[in-house]
């Protein structure tokens, strides 16, 4: 016999929260690395 399967929302099988951090994090990494591209191209003239 097979079970019906499980029907749940978004935010309940996602389990937790996501901090608004995250933006942050990905927007300074973004900025670093056009910053490190730039030194790179740079320096390598």
């Amino acid at each position: 016999m097979e079970e019906p399967p499980v029907r749940v929302t978004t935010n309940e099988a996602r389990g937790g929260q996501t901090p608004h951090i995250v933006r942050y994090v990905l927007a300074i990494s973004l900025v670093l690395v056009i910053v490190g591209f730039a030194i790179a191209s740079y320096v390598a003239r």
